[in-house]
């Protein structure tokens, strides 16, 4: 069988750009706890925003831009979270693309402080999923959903979506089971190291290929974990940070996509990546030669190959022999998710926050054994929905000065 026909993207043009280089990342705070289960999800929210500012030197007063998502929040979950705050801010954003929302939430903050919008924006995530035991990986689309039609009857989940894009990849190009393993045998190397990783024990590749089948070709360690947890990320102007009191974290360069399937796209392993990486490149004026570390929303393991591909750090069907062997790993060609990621740290539900959360913390530095060496610009790609039907894709890259 012949592969795939590619999909083609519109070539984007810069216009200039824009807020690149004028926008730094002033705060930042990870709930530490991986189960919570006497808080509720704007419990822990609040202690992150709580935290966070404490972090930048900034006080509830200074905010006025309120950002945020959740699984739980309905249409008035804004409204909610700000009373709960007690904030009255002059810009919001609840926009949801699922798991990627905080990294575009970043984008759109940044936008909003560079045309005058607000000044202080606090992005925001809170979820209780492991301690409410929310079946994510396995439950079908909500009945709400259009889609679900259509996917639902065929016993389409979330879980089964990632195993059909492996099942391709494997097919189209060869990759093999054992070299998704490795991306979970380096991340789980990463968690040993951090002390608030909920998986710490290592684990090796046959470990991985002998956890149980959780969607044909996709293992139980293939797959992400569930925890609670939350996190807070503060932007502001590159000037106003300068006065903080963490170094700051610039912001060069910015994108965001969305993929599907439903009008009959063929090809299942092009990803939303490859458009909004390539805007974002083209945004800070980078190349993927210029990054030290990557955090890549890593759901399962097929996840991050897909998306190392789609960025650019290989060609299209050479993502397994890049990953293998520890090509991820700290020391390797290009170290992924430092923290554990959500294969072995945490991982509530919609992770894209915590891939903000460490490339901050990477490029500040100081981070004992699972520190980068040398990190000075870092990527950081979320990616929400299901990636063999229809899902978003945004991605970051930021400097340390």
């Amino acid at each position: 069988m012949s592969p795939a026909p590619q999909r083609s993207f519109p070539a984007y043009t810069p216009t200039g750009n824009g807020f690149s280089g004028q926008i730094a990342i002033a705060g930042i705070h990870e709930y530490e706890s991986r189960w919570a289960p006497d808080k509720t999800a704007f419990q822990i929210i609040g202690e992150c925003a709580r935290n966070a500012l404490e972090d930048a030197g900034l006080t509830l007063g200074d905010v006025d831009g309120l950002f945020g998502a959740t699984m739980s929040m309905g249409a008035m979950g804004m409204v909610q979270l700000a009373e709960y705050l007690n904030l009255k801010p002059r810009y919001m954003d609840g926009s949801n693309i699922g798991g990627s929302s905080f990294v575009s939430h970043v984008a759109h903050a940044a936008a909003a402080i560079h045309t005058g919008l607000c000044d202080v924006a606090l992005i925001l995530y809170g979820s209780t999923a492991a301690s409410d035991a929310m079946a994510i990986g396995t439950g079908n689309s909500s009945a709400a959903d259009p889609a679900s039609a259509f996917n639902s009857p065929y016993g389409m989940t979330l879980v089964s979506s990632y195993a059909m894009v492996a099942h391709r990849h494997m097919h189209e190009f060869g990759t093999t089971s054992e070299q998704l393993a490795d991306i979970a045998v380096s991340t789980r190397h990463h968690a040993s190291l951090n002390p608030h990783a909920k998986m710490q024990q290592p684990i090796t590749r046959d470990d991985v290929l002998e956890s149980r089948l959780i969607a044909d070709p996709l293992h139980l360690l293939d797959c992400c974990i569930i925890s609670d947890g939350g996190g807070a990320v503060i932007v502001t102007s590159l000037e106003r940070a300068k006065d903080l009191r963490q170094k700051p974290i610039v912001v060069r360069g910015t994108g965001e996509s969305v993929a599907h399937r439903e009008i009959g796209a063929p090809d299942l392993t092009t990803i939303a990546a490859r458009q909004s990486g390539e805007h974002a490149f083209a945004m800070a004026g980078m190349t993927p030669a210029d990054i030290d570390l990557a955090t890549i929303y890593d759901s399962f393991t097929i996840t991050v190959l897909c998306t190392l591909e789609n960025l650019g750090f290989c060609k299209k069907g050479e993502g397994g022999a890049f990953v293998e062997n520890g090509g991820i790993g700290l020391g390797g060609r290009l170290p992924v998710n430092p923290d554990g990621g959500g294969l072995s740290s945490n991982h509530p539900g919609m992770r894209g926050i915590y891939l903000v959360i460490e490339a901050v913390r990477q490029l500040r530095g100081g981070l004992g054994p699972r520190q980068v060496e040398g990190a000075e610009v870092a990527i950081a790609h979320g990616t929400g929905g299901y990636l063999g039907l229809m899902h978003s894709g945004a991605t970051l890259i930021l400097t340390s000065s």
